[in-house]
């Protein structure tokens, strides 16, 4: 049966990112430092070839996969855009600490919104939607590979809605340029709305963070399910 392996990555950060900026919809260039970080993982590593390239609309993220990829022509996502923070956009957290709701907003996890912002709750509807339509799409297309560069709050959001196993989002995050191979079974897809999570990107690429305690977890239900 036909699969179709995307490859989800987390965009370099841009300048705004590096201020610790609330930077959502607001275009900020990527950092210099990003730019040498992102090559050097390209000349150490390997990337996997893809069919299909997809990115949020934020140049940041256009940008990390044009570094990636050079060759490629990627695809504007509107619903891969990262969170609308309104009124707070390009702001730190500093400048807003006396901002009414701000600690509020802060404690909530975002599940309130910012002024003229998105909430959580709307912000991972809305992802999901967008996700499930370029799921669409690459099947469509007949494509069966394909690089999706996004933020890290939309792709830890993917992984804990569709990715098995189960973690939360959190117990996704990765470093920036990093990110993580899933495949996607049609029979499972359209029965269950999930999707196998099934190695790290770049390939060899050691991280800080104990993600290779969930890709032990995501084999261990792979063979369950597929058999070794």
């Amino acid at each position: 049966m036909k699969s179709y392996n995307i490859y989800l990555l987390r965009n370099m950060p841009c300048e705004g990112n590096l201020e610790g900026r609330y930077i959502g919809r607001t275009e900020s260039p990527l950092a210099e430092s990003s730019i040498g970080e992102l090559l050097k993982l390209k000349r150490t590593y390997e990337y996997p070839k893809a069919e299909a390239f997809y990115a949020s609309p934020s140049t940041r993220c256009v940008d990390t996969l044009k570094l990636l990829y050079p060759w490629a022509e990627p695809e504007v996502i509107l619903e891969m855009a990262e969170c609308d923070f309104g009124e707070w956009e390009n702001k730190t957290a500093e400048e807003l600490q006396n901002e009414p709701g701000f600690s509020q907003w802060l404690e909530s996890g975002g599940q309130t919104a910012p002024p003229q912002g998105e909430s959580s709750p709307v912000f991972v509807q809305r992802v999901c939607a967008g996700f499930e339509m370029l799921v669409q799409n690459l099947m469509a297309r007949g494509k069966t590979t394909a690089v999706l560069v996004t933020h890290a709050g939309i792709l830890t959001t993917l992984l804990a809605a569709y990715g098995l196993p189960r973690a939360k989002p959190l117990d996704w995050m990765c470093a920036p340029g990093c990110g993580y191979a899933v495949r996607i079974t049609p029979g499972l897809w359209m029965r269950s709305a999930v999707m196998e999570v099934t190695g790290q990107i770049p390939q060899g690429e050691g991280s800080e963070h104990p993600d290779h305690l969930v890709i032990d977890l995501a084999r261990e239900a792979a063979d369950k399910a597929y058999g070794d």
